[in-house]
């Protein structure tokens, strides 16, 4: 397989990403340019951080000037989940060689779900599997650099009301639980997510229930698996 072979498959395999990236990537660019914030800035934040749903949120952490720790801690939570993504990627990445740094700074939801399809991954071949996971990657990122660049240039041109756009995430997440609650036969961890969530918006308020909620969520997830796993029952969801 060559290597224009592996490039054009990654591309074609990125292409349902593009949609999402182009018009998400434009949002941020819009909240980021109606901060105050030039398009310079917002192209840095999609090259340097590219975390999606956390850029999101950074938009307001940049907007009050919030403390590093602060900032530190909600990257962390936020962006939790990429812990049992990387797990499971072990294997595949671990002969990626010089890659591997980027292909795991570029590990996200949708970068993941592509790179687990084993349809067009050339694993018989190490090399041109390093390529295919790179170009993968690396097109999903530009695709959310160049919705981000779109957006802040017509942010600093036109004038918007940014109203709203800070829900596409939300939407975005909204989309992909729904898909997972139709496909999925266990729904318990997509319970206790929504029940944790509830939970901690009720007791801690909209302003400070992320970090509890995702800490519970966590705590409720795992819990099960490793009493289960201790106890020698394998796995918890069957």
């Amino acid at each position: 397989m060559s290597n224009r072979t592996i490039l054009q498959k990654a591309f074609i395999k990125s292409l349902p990403v593009m949609a999402a990236y182009v018009v998400l990537g434009m949002g941020f660019g819009i909240l980021m340019s109606d901060k105050g914030y030039g398009p310079l800035w917002a192209i840095a934040c999609s090259i340097f951080i590219f975390a999606g749903s956390m850029q999101y949120v950074t938009v307001d952490l940049l907007a009050v000037s919030a403390p590093l720790v602060q900032a530190a801690m909600m990257t962390v939570m936020v962006n939790a989940r990429h812990l049992f993504y990387g797990i499971s990627m072990i294997g595949k990445y671990r002969n990626m060689k010089k890659f591997k740094p980027y292909l795991i700074f570029g590990l996200t939801d949708e970068t993941y779900s592509l790179l687990c399809d084993e349809k067009d991954y050339p694993s018989s071949e190490p090399e041109k599997a390093e390529l295919y996971c790179f170009f993968v990657t690396l097109f999903n990122q530009c695709y959310w650099v160049c919705g981000t660049a779109i957006g802040a240039i017509l942010g600093a041109v036109f004038s918007f009301n940014s109203k709203g756009i800070d829900f596409s995430m939300t939407a975005l997440f909204v989309t992909i639980f729904v898909e997972q609650w139709i496909t999925s036969q266990e729904h318990r961890p997509a319970l206790a997510g929504l029940g944790a969530s509830m939970l901690c918006l009720i007791v801690f308020g909209s302003s400070a229930f992320l970090i509890p909620a995702m800490l519970l969520i966590t705590v409720l997830v795992s819990v099960p698996y490793a009493y289960k796993a201790r106890r020698g029952e394998g796995d918890p969801e069957k």
